[in-house]
């Protein structure tokens, strides 16, 4: 690969539900996550990030600050979850009740529940 060449990297971040922050780059080849990190300026937007203890990513797939990055690829900064999808789950189907939720809420006419 040429030294000049350059890669077409996207990093994301959503600081809360409904709020994408996604910064498309171009960086030289055998950048780091960490320096895509530094060009997208989301360290310096979100001053809370302890880059020590950041959850990160590359395509779902967990990632170190030194992973080095191939063209196109998708850099995540995951956020700690706030209430455990288990116990979401579990409390949305209570909420909902058993016959309008799950997998059998669409039947046929007459047919018994769950077919």
């Amino acid at each position: 690969m040429a030294s000049d060449a350059r890669l077409q990297i996207t990093v994301v971040y959503s600081p809360f539900a409904r709020d994408v922050r996604e910064i498309a780059l171009q960086l030289s080849a055998g950048s780091t996550v960490l320096q895509a990190l530094q060009a997208s300026g989301l360290l310096q937007t979100f001053p809370e990030f302890d880059t020590s203890t950041l959850a990160l990513g590359v395509w779902g797939h967990n990632a170190s600050l030194t992973q080095v990055l191939q063209d196109k690829d998708r850099v995540e900064i995951y956020r700690p979850l706030t209430v455990d999808p288990k116990v979401a789950r579990r409390e949305r189907f209570a909420s909902q009740g058993a016959r309008s939720a799950g997998l059998f809420v669409k039947k046929r006419a007459g047919a018994k529940a769950g077919y």
